[in-house]
């Protein structure tokens, strides 16, 4: 039971860094009404170009950590 809950928090994790490498602005949309009561200007808080270069950079790392801990479980 361990190994299988393991595996699909994994899978999850993968699902989300695929989704943060290739459309980062999906998950930043999904994420926006939890700024609300912490953003002074709601309206203007979308990240630059350079901020989604760099969700895209940490979602591949989050994907290539996923990947390599779902091999090692599945060995």
């Amino acid at each position: 039971m361990k190994g299988l809950l393991t595996t699909v928090f994994l899978c999850l994790f993968i699902a989300a860094g695929l989704v943060q490498v290739v459309k980062p602005q999906l998950l930043w949309k999904m994420n926006r009404p939890l700024q609300e009561p912490f953003v002074k200007d709601y309206k203007a808080t979308e990240p630059s170009p350079a901020g989604y270069v760099m969700m895209r950079v940490v979602g591949g790392l989050v994907l290539l950590a996923a990947l390599t801990m779902l091999v090692l479980v599945l060995r």
